[in-house]
């Protein structure tokens, strides 16, 4: 698995659980999934994701 697919496979996983958690436990877990997906647009426009950073250090290949 390269670093691209793993890192939207953190992301989709990370929005399911919060998901979950606003359903199940309390609506303000709805904030997570918020935080979420401002890091992915403004990784898209900038080219830096702190997931992919912990991923390449982590010995992640590209």
């Amino acid at each position: 698995m390269n670093i691209s697919a793993a890192l939207r496979l953190i992301a989709g996983i990370m929005v399911l659980i919060s998901l979950l958690l606003a359903h199940f436990v309390d609506s303000n877990w709805l904030f997570f999934t918020v935080f979420i997906a401002l890091n992915l647009i403004q990784s898209a426009f900038s080219g830096w994701c702190p997931m992919m950073y912990i991923l390449k250090k982590l010995g992640m290949e590209e």
